[in-house]
């Protein structure tokens, strides 16, 4: 979905069969701006910019960008237009740019604890229907890094995709004649054995699922000595309280749908100027 697609149809689920006030009040021109009334990290400002292919008379001026540090206080942006406009888009402007900020600044939590380990922060496909491509957007304005956008860029094999294969190793066979030459095969382990198998079947990625955090290290162990190029990634359960456990293991990432489905939306205020 595209960022405009988004805000209409965002804008049509809140204005319903036509805003009411604008059908009692008259156009008046005004001022108005958006504070934060928290701190965090910014993200959805590139998506409310686009406000200008839908409502031209509005002028959004941001005095962030995104990614930017805010604190509580700090005016986001300023708009100037007609009164009706204003108030007509206000909430959709506000959700965007709240909902996108939490994720931004719960991911930038995340990476804070991550100072000093060399390794990836990921986020997952646990992302709200149709607002998959705004939230990894904010995932990667607080700093982390997008996992697979969907079903089509990379071949993960979950424990629901292995436990209807027979025979791995000749399976992958198969989907090397199958898929795109550049596309990599992740396959989700649970065990150092299944790591094993997963290897010699010619796994680029393996995700180390809900192991220990001992069982991790032997499979980062059982990785160097027998296959440097796999890339390692720990995944399930995983919160800021032990996140920097999961890192000292020696995986190449570690995933977590936290990042999103558990980022809390930071408090902005618009205020209108006569």
């Amino acid at each position: 979905m595209t960022k405009r697609e988004l805000l209409n149809q965002a804008i049509k689920e809140d204005i319903g069969r036509g805003d009411l006030f604008s059908k009692v009040a008259t156009s008046k021109e005004v001022d108005a701006k958006i504070i934060s009334k928290s701190s965090g990290v910014l993200a959805g400002v590139e998506y409310i910019k686009e406000f200008k292919n839908i409502e031209p008379t509005l002028n959004i001026d941001f005095l962030l960008n995104d990614s930017d540090n805010f604190k509580k206080g700090d005016i986001i942006c300023t708009i100037r237009g007609d009164r009706n406009k204003i108030l007509l888009y206000e909430r959709v402007i506000l959700n965007l740019l709240q909902h996108s900020s939490g994720i931004a600044t719960n991911t930038a939590k995340f990476l804070k604890l991550l100072d000093g380990y060399d390794l990836k922060l990921l986020d997952t496909r646990k992302t709200r229907p149709a607002l998959r491509e705004l939230e990894k957007y904010a995932v990667r304005c607080g700093g982390g890094v997008n996992h697979r956008l969907g079903l089509d860029d990379c071949l993960m094999l979950k424990d629901t995709h292995i436990a209807t294969i027979k025979d791995l190793k000749a399976f992958m066979s198969k989907v090397r004649k199958k898929i795109p030459w550049t596309s990599k095969v992740e396959i989700e382990c649970e065990t150092l054995n299944q790591v094993k198998t997963a290897s010699e079947a010619g796994a680029d990625i393996i995700m180390c699922d809900n192991m220990s955090f001992n069982e991790i290290k032997e499979v980062v162990a059982f990785r160097n000595k027998n296959y440097p190029h796999i890339l390692l990634e720990a995944s399930g359960n995983i919160t800021k309280e032990n996140l920097t456990k999961y890192a000292k293991t020696g995986v190449d990432a570690i995933s977590s749908g936290s990042l999103i489905h558990q980022a809390t939306w930071v408090d902005f205020s618009m205020k209108v100027l006569e």
